[in-house]
Order: structure tokens, then C-alpha cells, then sequence
């Protein structure tokens, strides 16, 4: 009898947010792009790393995201992976955020699933090119490893690496939420 393929999925929270927005794509249905991605697979677990927002910035917003949060962890075996939002002065006065530790939890993650034998493919939701030597390896360990990427921020690289990759806009119909 075959055995069924099972499936982690490992979101860049901060890359899909930004990247969705940067082609207008609207929000999604988190449940239904997860089931679109597994198919007939099993899923073992999503991984979402994410960095709270800063609620001195914009509390309304910052309330926002963890209402947003909370909906997520609602779905089967959605885990969020809560980084380090680090906030900085520009020279305009104004400040800017950037999420630090993503990348390297996401990473370790990976890695970790992969010795322990957790899954037998992987779903990388992100364009950064920095996974490349994880992917390798998780290849070496005879594990698939699946990119979603999107067009604007993607490594052409990280998707050559990849034993398959999916534009997102080839499903972005089947997972846009409805409002």
C-alpha cells in the first residue's frame, strides 16, 4: 500500500503580508490555501513566523493583528512562531519595524522536522534566497521541499533549488477570502 506524503508548511509571515499586498492580491483564506497546497497529502503542521506589532505605533492596528493571530491558531495544526519586531529611527524623524529571527527559527524548524523525520516534504512560503543551503540539505535528507513564491520577491535560485515550486497567483482565485 503507498504511503501518503507527509506535509509541514513553513510561512514567512512577513514576506507573504508584504508581498500580497504589493500585487493588490487582497486577503486570504488561510484554511483554504493550506488545503489547496496539501491536496490528498497529510498535514503534519503550518508554522507561521510573525512578529507582534508595536502597540505604541498603532494600537487599533496592533489589535488588529493579534485578533488576526488568534483566528490562525484556530486552524489544525497552525502554530505561530512569535519573533522580534525591532523598531528604528529614520532620518525623517518617523521610525521603521522590521521583524528579526524569522528567517533563522523558520530555518531551524526545517532542519529540526527533518532529522526528527517529521514530514517527508516541506512547503516553503517565502522568496528569500538565504534557504538555499537548508533546502540542500533538507534534500540531502531525501525530503521534498515545495516553494510558493510570488513573482516581485522571489529567488529565482531558492526556486531552482527547490524539488518544485508554485506561483501563488496560479491559485490566488481558489484561496481569496470571502467577504
Amino acid at each position: 500500500m503507498d504511503k501518503k506524503e507527509r506535509i509541514s508548511i513553513f510561512i514567512d509571515g512577513n514576506n507573504l503580508y508584504h508581498s500580497l499586498n504589493r500585487i493588490k492580491a487582497g486577503k486570504i483564506d488561510y484554511k483554504k490555501l493550506i488545503n489547496e497546497l496539501v491536496g490528498k497529502r497529510i498535514l503534519i503542521n503550518v508554522f507561521y513566523y510573525i512578529a507582534p506589532l508595536d502597540i505604541t505605533s498603532n494600537e487599533e492596528k496592533y489589535w488588529k493583528h493579534q485578533k488576526f493571530l488568534a483566528e490562525l491558531e484556530k486552524i489544525p495544526g497552525f502554530k505561530i512562531v512569535l519573533c522580534t519586531l525591532r523598531k528604528y529611527p529614520k532620518p525623517d524623524g518617523t521610525f521603521g519595524f522590521e521583524v528579526k529571527g524569522d528567517d533563522v527559527y523558520l530555518a531551524n524548524d526545517m532542519l529540526v522536522g527533518a532529522y526528527e523525520n517529521l514530514y517527508d516534504g516541506a512547503i516553503l512560503i517565502s522568496g528569500d534566497e538565504d534557504f538555499m543551503p537548508v533546502v540542500n540539505t533538507l534534500k540531502k535528507l531525501s525530503k521534498r521541499v515545495e516553494n510558493l513564491y510570488f513573482t516581485s520577491s522571489s529567488s529565482k535560485n531558492l526556486r531552482k533549488t527547490c524539488t518544485g515550486y508554485l506561483n501563488i497567483r496560479n491559485i490566488l482565485d481558489k484561496i481569496k477570502l470571502e467577504e
